[in-house]
């Protein structure tokens, strides 16, 4: 039997955060800069110049200029969506020469429609079927200015228990669009930050090996994105998952209105300020 003396320590030692890694602040910039070279490629989110849903039948190809008017036609039928370029109108698909057909519903470079320097493919967000639209030229991109953060420190680099779920389970995500989105948690992280035990459950994303977690706390009414943020860790290792909240990073929603982020479950809302990853960017 544990006495009452030796309990507080024992809990400490549960909590107790192993020690950071030497190199903590190279390996965030690191990081970060892998994160920046993403966010500014040629198919970056700051690419991303428009977003067209679909419903039931015909409807015009709106590709903004320097796209000509109009640049074909596209028509859904359930969740198929096929294009007909409008005469005159050139276009690869994944590379090749494209005469017009069926959109594939993948966002992999085969899938992608290029039309000049502007290139697009078809996204699907529970029933509603859309064109995402990116432009390399768009002025998000040009105008980038990069993302503050803040200082790197090894006290938001957490280690927590792991509290598997007990079958899968699926939880309710919101998202920008209204919707709800019905996500895989394999569980949940319990940890210690700010003097208090906090909760965070992560979801898997199909195809990943990533735990995501959709997070907002206090910074969020004034120096972080309004919405929340994104983390990823690796999965858990003998009852364990590493939560460095120095690789917190803001959601494509903060860049571009054109983006379906999700937002954080009720249950991943913390009541302390997490001071650590990137800040607000913009007027976002």
């Amino acid at each position: 039997m544990i006495s009452t003396a030796a309990a507080p320590l024992l809990a400490a030692a549960m909590t107790a955060t192993p020690a950071p890694p030497p190199d903590l602040e190279a390996q965030t910039s690191a990081w970060h800069e892998k994160r920046i070279r993403s966010l500014t490629s040629d198919n970056g989110w700051l690419t991303l110049v428009g977003l067209q849903w679909l419903e039931e039948g015909d409807h015009p190809l709106e590709l903004p200029a320097p796209a000509p008017r109009p640049s074909g036609t596209l028509t859904r039928r359930g969740d198929q969506v096929t294009l007909a370029l409008a005469p005159g109108v050139t276009a690869t698909l994944g590379g090749q020469p494209f005469k017009g057909g069926l959109l594939p519903l993948d966002e992999g470079e085969k899938a992608v429609v290029q039309i000049g320097r502007l290139h697009f493919y078809a996204i699907k967000r529970g029933e509603r079927l859309g064109i995402r639209v990116k432009d390399p030229d768009a002025e998000a991109r040009k105008k980038f200015h990069g993302i503050q953060r803040f200082p790197v420190s090894a006290a938001y680099r957490v280690e927590a228990k792991w509290e598997p779920a007990a079958s899968p389970k699926k939880i309710p995500v919101p998202t920008v669009l209204g919707t709800i989105d019905e996500m895989v948690a394999p569980g949940t992280a319990v940890f210690q930050l700010g003097g208090k035990q906090l909760r965070l459950t992560p979801v898997i994303e199909e195809g990943e090996d990533k735990l995501f977690f959709i997070f907002a706390d206090e910074t969020n009414r004034t120096d972080t994105y309004g919405a929340g943020r994104f983390l990823y860790a690796d999965l858990p290792k003998d009852g364990k998952v590493v939560l460095d909240f120095n690789r917190a990073y803001n959601p494509p929603c903060a860049f571009s209105h054109f983006a379906t982020c999700p937002l954080p479950p009720r249950e991943n809302r913390l009541a302390v300020r997490v001071e650590a990853g990137e800040k607000r960017y913009g007027d976002h």
